[in-house]
């Protein structure tokens, strides 16, 4: 007995010693992302491999695996894998034999969320044909500008969108899918065509194109090629959790963007899923939605979460839902938690990337220790990710990462919890196999890589984001470079700006950038911000209202940072221009005279 009491300790002392380790290395963690890109790695391969790279194949076994399971739920409607498999043949003959489309083409699709979006796109896939998504909210110049970079002869358009296309000055061939076409389309013979239409056995090859939100210009055609368009399906599928026999993922982000197609269709397909959809966001519709598809996740970009918050509580509802996740990007640490109090859900998926950027990070959240970050690591992971990401520090002055004339004229690594750019090292043998840059833009492909950055001849992608990646491994996202600013001396994040302006109790959003002021050097900060009612009804807020906003100002920020000017909006929402994914912009709001 008194043999086995020293080795019963010896024993507990073992276990103890290794679940310390686990969770301070968080190993745990590191294994169920290293698993999920393995697997994903794997599924690569042999897709590549058997030239089966394009995702049809994907929709393909599902239908004949499960065929009367739900793909698709819609303003009521129900579409089967094997319905949609079935519509997405017929399209895809008929493109072929009645409009003239061939392997290879890339074809305009102007059409908003819907069954016919999925169908059309899988489609074009079906043929070896190449979507090019437009988005629908674009008119004249703009609209006319993104057909042709596109380099398509054909665009697919929406009956209910001709007034976009009328104001365009376009020259491309336009087809409209009205109700007779769309008849036409679905009575025709469901023939598939052959395999070595779709081959392709190229990762770097093309998919499809979809657009830059154009915040600094007119919108640019990034090239989504099939390795990314298999590697956010399946890294989506791993560590949300998809493919569980009630799995639906709803979401209302526009089709045309990644976050909606490659993410959220794109796992539901491949897990053999469902997804719920909203044909545009509506905070007011979004929990009957939910409700009505029996959602068990969600997706959100921007500031999906706070529009959420922002309406009226509903006691007798707001945790009547069956979501267990909430699944994006952009997420604000001011609304993190108060969303997951207020509205009951269990896990926040965070994820940080980019249409055209070779890196992505990831943030599965249970509890406050990483509430805000857009990614964590463990030790293993985290020794990978150092390899192929960098932080480096800033010029300022030059928006661009700071080189050093002396010795090298070289960039330096910033310390752990510093601000920096964020960095992705690329292959300075073949750039494209990682980064296929922009459509037909060389020049704007090559803005976006850096060369000679820690030794001669290596070559990294630019994000463009500035970040603070601390020594537990986890990452924060600090701002734009082009957002942040200089006052007295000292640079400003407006993201952390925002944020503290958001944790005061009566601002429900906040949007900060900076003026020019004449005779001073720098930009001034001004903040537009939406109050809680009554302030928000009123012409102008009271005077204890300033005072405690002033207060809060002076509490949490240094002087450098603190608004000079606040400028008041009545809804949120209206705090500056946002994209079709909610997520704010800055520029209008900087051109705007005080």
């Amino acid at each position: 007995m008194s043999a086995i009491l020293p080795l019963s300790a010896a024993a507990t002392a073992a276990v103890a010693l290794t679940a310390y380790i686990d969770a301070r290395a968080s190993l745990w963690y590191d294994r169920r992302i290293i698993s999920a890109a393995c697997r994903t790695a794997l599924r690569l391969f042999l897709r590549s491999r058997r030239g089966r790279l394009n995702l049809f194949y994907e929709l393909e076994d599902r239908a004949r695996q499960r065929p009367s399971h739900p793909l698709l739920r819609f303003e009521g409607a129900t579409l089967t894998y094997g319905d949609a498999y079935d519509r997405v043949l017929r399209y895809g003959a008929w493109l072929r034999s009645r409009v003239g489309v061939e392997p290879g083409d890339v074809v305009a699709m102007l059409l908003p969320n819907s069954d016919l979006f999925i169908v059309v796109w899988w489609a074009l896939w079906s043929i070896g044909a190449k979507p090019a998504f437009i988005n629908t909210g674009l008119t004249g110049v703009s609209l006319a500008h993104c057909l042709r970079v596109s380099g398509a002869r054909l665009c697919l358009s929406d009956p209910n969108l001709g007034p976009n296309v009328s104001e365009a000055p376009i020259t491309v061939q336009l087809l409209v899918l009205d109700g007779e076409k769309q008849a036409e389309a679905l009575a025709h013979p469901a023939d598939r065509s052959p395999d070595e239409d779709r081959y392709a056995d190229d990762t770097a090859s093309m998919a499809m194109l979809i657009y830059t939100s154009g915040t600094t210009g007119l919108p640019k055609p990034a090239v989504v090629s099939w390795s990314k368009c298999v590697a956010g399906a399946s890294m989506a599928e791993a560590l949300v959790g998809r493919g569980g026999p009630d799995d639906v993922l709803y979401t209302a982000m526009p089709l045309y963007h990644s976050a909606a197609s490659v993410l959220a269709l794109g796992s539901t397909v491949t897990s053999g899923a469902t997804l719920a959809l909203g044909r545009h966001f509506s905070a007011s519709r979004f929990w009957d939605e939910v409700r009505a598809t029996k959602a068990t996740s969600i997706q959100y970009v921007g500031e999906t979460l706070r529009y959420l918050l922002a309406a009226p509580a509903r006691p007798d509802s707001d945790r009547r839902h069956s979501v267990r996740t909430a699944f994006g990007n952009g997420l604000r640490p001011d609304v993190w938690n108060a969303f997951r109090a207020r509205f009951g859900v269990e896990t926040i998926v965070e994820f940080y990337a980019a249409t055209e950027a070779p890196l992505a990070f990831w943030n599965i959240s249970r509890n406050d220790l990483t509430a805000g970050a857009i990614g964590r690591h463990g030790w293993l992971y985290g020794a990978l990710q150092r390899f192929r990401i960098a932080v480096v520090e800033v010029d300022w002055a030059a928006e661009a990462p700071r080189r050093y004339p002396q010795p090298d004229g070289f960039c330096r690594r910033v310390r752990p919890g510093e601000a920096g750019e964020m960095l992705a090292r690329l292959p300075a043998d073949d750039v494209r196999r990682a980064f296929q840059g922009y459509h037909g833009d060389e020049a704007a492909t090559e803005s976006k890589l850096l060369r000679d950055v820690f030794v001669r001849g290596d070559v990294w992608f630019r994000t463009g984001d500035v970040a603070r990646w601390d020594a537990d491994g986890t990452v924060y996202f600090v701002d734009r470079i082009g957002d942040t600013f200089r006052w007295k001396s000292e640079n400003v994040s407006t993201a952390e700006v925002q944020d503290i302006l958001g944790r005061h109790p009566l601002v429900r959003e906040a949007n900060v950038y900076g003026v020019s002021l004449p005779n001073h050097d720098g930009r001034a900060g001004c903040a537009s911000v939406c109050l809680a009612e009554p302030e928000a009804s009123k012409e102008a807020p009271s005077g204890d209202v300033l005072r405690s906003l002033a207060a809060h100002v002076r509490a949490t920020l240094p002087s450098y940072a603190r608004p000079l000017f606040l400028r008041l909006v009545p809804a949120v929402g209206q705090v500056g221009h946002t994209t079709a994914t909610n997520k704010q912009q800055k520029h209008h709001l900087r051109a705007a005279e005080l």
